[in-house]
C-alpha cells in the first residue's frame, strides 16, 4: 500500500487490476443443500476456469453497459476493438492460480457464495500496455517490470486512470455475475452482497489531504465497511468490517494504515516450493514440499469438496487467517466465520498469465 499526490503507480496497482473478493449471503441453510458433490460438479462444468477461457453460458453478460463506456477511447485506436471483444468474451470467467468459487456455511448454518478474481486479460493488457508506454516503448512491447509513476494531469496518466476505473467496473460486473449465477445454481436468493477490490487505486482524503491511495493485496476497511476475506481452500474465511467507534489507540492504527486491511491469509511458500518443478512430459525436475496425500488429508478431515486446485494452492502454503487477523491489532472486527463446503478452482495444470 502506498499514497501519492496526483500520481498513480502502474506496478503498484499491478497486472491483475481490480482483483477482488465478493460474497453473497443467501436465504439458504446447510440442510437445504442435498448433494454437495453434484453442486460442485455443476459449478465446475458450467463456469469457466483457466487460461484464455470464454464465458459460454447462454446468459453471459456480453451486453453489459460498461462496453459502451467512453473510457474505451483511452486505448490506442489500433487495439481498441480487439481488446473490447476479448474483454466481452471473458467477462464472468474466473481464471486460475488462487482464483476460486466457494460455497460456505456460516456460524448460523447460513449458506454464502464467495468468489475471488479480477479483470482478466483486459486488466493485464492495460497494465502491460501502459508499462510499455511509460518506458517510451510501443503498446504491446515487452519491457522490464519497474516503477511507472504517472501524473494524473498528463495524457498518459489520465488515460491509464480512466482504463483502471473501467477495469474496476469490469471486475465488479464479472464477480457479481459469477456469484449470482452460483446462488441461482443452488436454488437460493441473494440477501446481502459484500464486495471489494484489493488491487486498485482510490482518491481519498487522509489527514486533511487528498491523496491517491494504491492498495496492492490490501482491502479498504473504513469504520463499518465490510469485506470478504479468504483463508485457503482448507480454512475458514471471514466477513469483517473496519472497527466502529474504536478507542483512540485503535483509531490511530486505522489512520496510519489508511483504513486498510488484508485481502487474504498470505502465502508462506512459493508455488514452486509447494508443487515442485516438472518437465512438460511430466518428469520431475524438483520435488515439492507438498504431496497430493497431504492436501487430500487436510480437506478430508474438514469434509471439504474440491474440484480443480493444485498443490501450489494447498492449505499448507498459506498462513492461518486467524493469526493474520490478530496482527490487525483491533482495526477490524469479524462479523461472520465462513466454513468452506465446496471449493472450485482451475485444474492443477492450468497456467494463467492473468492471476494476481
Amino acid at each position: 500500500m502506498a499514497a501519492y499526490r496526483e500520481q498513480v503507480s502502474v506496478t503498484g496497482v499491478g497486472f491483475d487490476i481490480a482483483c477482488g473478493n465478493a460474497a453473497i449471503r443467501t436465504n439458504l441453510k446447510r440442510d437445504d443443500l442435498d448433494d454437495l458433490n453434484a453442486i460442485a460438479d455443476t459449478i465446475h462444468q458450467n463456469l469457466s476456469f483457466g487460461i484464455g477461457r470464454k464465458n459460454t453460458m447462454p446468459d453471459a453478460p456480453v451486453d453489459h453497459p460498461l462496453f459502451e463506456s467512453d473510457a474505451w477511447n483511452a486505448l490506442p485506436g489500433n487495439v481498441r476493438e480487439e481488446l473490447r471483444e476479448k474483454a466481452r468474451s471473458q467477462l464472468g470467467t474466473i481464471g486460475s492460480g488462487n482464483h476460486y468459487v466457494d460455497v460456505f456455511e456460516d456460524e448460523t448454518g447460513t449458506i454464502w457464495v464467495g468468489v475471488h478474481f479480477g479483470s482478466r486479460g483486459f486488466g493485464h493488457t492495460v497494465a502491460s500496455g501502459f508499462l510499455a508506454l511509460a518506458q517510451g516503448a510501443k503498446w504491446g512491447a515487452r519491457v522490464p517490470e519497474r516503477e511507472a509513476l504517472l501524473d494524473l494531469d498528463s495524457d498518459l496518466g489520465s488515460r491509464y486512470w480512466a482504463l483502471m476505473v473501467l477495469a474496476g467496473e469490469y471486475a465488479y460486473a464479472g464477480r457479481e455475475w459469477v456469484a449470482r449465477k452460483v446462488v441461482e445454481m443452488l436454488g437460493g436468493e441473494e440477501l446481502e452482497l459484500v464486495h471489494n477490490h484489493h488491487n486498485f487505486a482510490w482518491r481519498e482524503v487522509h489527514g486533511g489531504e487528498e491523496l491517491i491511495v494504491v492498495r496492492k493485496g490490501a482491502t479498504p476497511a473504513w469504520p463499518g465497511q465490510k469485506s470478504f476475506v479468504g483463508g485457503s481452500m482448507g480454512d475458514d474465511s471471514v466477513i469483517l468490517q473496519g472497527t466502529v467507534d474504536a478507542d483512540p489507540i485503535v483509531r490511530d492504527r486505522q489512520e496510519r494504515a489508511m483504513f486498510s486491511t488484508i485481502h487474504g491469509a498470505g502465502r508462506v511458500m512459493s508455488r514452486t516450493q509447494a508443487a515442485g518443478r516438472r518437465r512438460r512430459n511430466g518428469d520431475v525436475i524438483k520435488e515439492g514440499a507438498i504431496s497430493p496425500q497431504m492436501m487430500k488429508s487436510w480437506l478430508a478431515e474438514r469434509n471439504i469438496i474440491l474440484r480443480g486446485g493444485g498443490l501450489d494452492e494447498s492449505p499448507h502454503v498459506y498462513r492461518r487467517l486467524d493469526k493474520v487477523i490478530e496482527q490487525q491489532l483491533g482495526t477490524v472486527e469479524v462479523l461472520h466465520r465462513l466454513k468452506p463446503l465446496i471449493v472450485v478452482m482451475a485444474g492443477a495444470d492450468e497456467f494463467d498469465p492473468y492471476k494476481d
